[in-house]
């Protein structure tokens, strides 16, 4: 097949350009390298189309959508720190992007995987959280909803596009990590700390570490995504990709520390000190993954200490 991947220069979309060359796809990337990195897809550029453009390029978006057969639409704006120093920026690229994107396809009549989060679920105590579960947000003057909300826009689109008949489909992420992931820690704790510690810095928790996540090795994730393309199965719904295996981020601070051999000491900041007084977090992020094994039979396979180990390989490979 001819593949559209947006968002492909970065951690998870060249895990997914990675799979789709694989599996022999002919692939286009779309990225404008503004958080994703050319260095990602350097050992296999000679086999991809890529385009250095942003999501946002109506025109371009359209001329690329009609040469592909399928498209995966990964390209957004992430990270807790960026969405709330750069609200505007994050609606209009999660948001906006995402119309364009889904408008193209819609008039070219492609089949789309949108990237969603498990941001959409907001601070709901319902645990685990299905995918048909009311979302939960604080005040709009809280700019982490902001994100949730664009994501949940993203969505609203997926569906309003699937009753006109568009097969597309919405991949529900909750806390990838892996090989790739951005080092300077940026969305993602797994690399913070890992970086702290390999520098024998302090491990730095916001909060008192007690809230939970539930991570999910790049693996498992891009796989979830590949197959939700691939298959009819998921169209006109969202889906979670996530490792129902919960853990506190006090836990995860230890198992890195000694993953890593060292016993650098643990440094906790508020919430405030870090992103501002409105910030709010969630407590606990735990996936119900019922249907996702349902419709494409998918559950992780990567279980946290193997995952972090190999992203330590990486690391050191990489950055030694």
């Amino acid at each position: 097949m001819r593949v559209l991947v947006t968002g492909g220069a970065g951690y998870l979309g060249s895990h997914l350009v990675d799979l789709l060359l694989e599996h022999g796809h002919e692939v286009t990337v779309l990225d404008n390298l503004s958080t994703g990195k050319a260095d990602n897809l350097a050992h296999c550029l000679d086999q991809v189309r890529f385009v250095n453009g942003t999501i946002l390029d109506e025109a371009l978006v359209d001329r690329l959508v009609e040469k592909v057969d399928l498209v995966y639409h990964l390209a957004a704006a992430v990270g807790v720190k960026h969405i709330v120093d750069r609200p505007l920026d994050s609606l209009l690229t999660n948001a906006r992007g995402t119309e364009v994107v889904l408008g193209a396809a819609h008039r070219w009549w492609r089949k789309v995987v949108v990237a969603s989060t498990s941001e959409v679920y907001g601070k709901t105590a319902k645990i685990p959280m299905a995918e048909d579960d009311d979302r939960v947000l604080g005040s709009t003057k809280v700019h982490r909803w902001g994100y949730s909300t664009a994501k949940a826009l993203d969505e609203h689109l997926v569906f309003a596009y699937s009753d006109l008949g568009l097969p597309v489909t919405a991949v529900r992420y909750f806390n990838s990590y892996g090989p790739r992931i951005d080092p300077r820690g940026y969305g993602s704790v797994v690399a913070a700390f890992m970086g702290q510690a390999l520098s024998g810095q302090p491990l730095t928790i916001y909060g008192d570490g007690t809230q939970t996540r539930c991570f999910t090795f790049v693996d498992d994730t891009v796989r979830g995504t590949y197959q939700a393309g691939m298959s009819s199965a998921t169209d006109g719904t969202a889906v979670n990709l996530g490792n129902p295996n919960e853990i506190t981020i006090l836990e995860l601070a230890d198992r890195v520390r000694t993953l890593v051999g060292v016993d650098t000491p643990l440094r906790f900041i508020s919430y405030e000190e870090r992103f501002g007084k409105d910030f709010e977090d969630t407590g606990r992020r735990v996936p119900d993954i019922t249907r996702v094994q349902d419709l494409l039979g998918w559950e992780p396979t990567v279980e946290l200490d193997e995952g972090l180990g190999r992203t330590l390989e990486w690391w050191k490979q990489t950055f030694s």
